[in-house]
């Protein structure tokens, strides 16, 4: 599930990542735009869920961290209707893994930066060739 908002820079991650992502068996891209919670009827045959999102780590632009539920505000302010958090804990209720991917954006306004781009094509390598397991999760 890629999240994001095309038109606020480097938020638009996700859905540069639905766009470019090849068609490998296994694996299906969905561009959810800012309302991932439309689109989890989509993932009713689904065992793993990989949300991703650009998501403030306070890290260097580009950086990809597996970002854990407990490190994700519940209240605050972002362009989801709802927290990514209580996305995550429908979904896992449904039987689903789901795990949140961040990357660090530089900016939030124009296009894609080159760092951010260039992380999105490193991530769907590490999605694609099952490597997941090798990303660092947020601390």
């Amino acid at each position: 599930m890629c999240i994001g908002n095309r038109d606020n820079g480097d938020d638009g991650i996700g859905p540069y990542i639905a766009d470019i992502f090849p068609e490998t068996k296994g694996f299906t891209a969905v561009d959810c735009g800012v309302v991932p919670e439309s689109f989890t009827h989509l993932s009713r045959d689904a065992e793993r869920i990989i949300l991703i999102d650009a998501v403030d780590m306070e890290l260097e632009p580009g950086e990809i961290r597996i970002v854990p539920k407990d490190r994700i505000p519940t209240g605050s302010v972002s362009t989801h209707n709802i927290p990514l958090s209580m996305l995550m804990e429908y979904l896992e209720m449904e039987g689903k893994s789901v795990i949140l991917v961040g990357i660090q954006p530089k900016k939030l306004r124009g296009g894609l930066t080159k760092q951010v781009r260039e992380a999105g094509k490193k991530l769907i390598r590490v999605i694609v060739e099952n490597r997941l397991d090798e990303l660092e999760v947020l601390k």
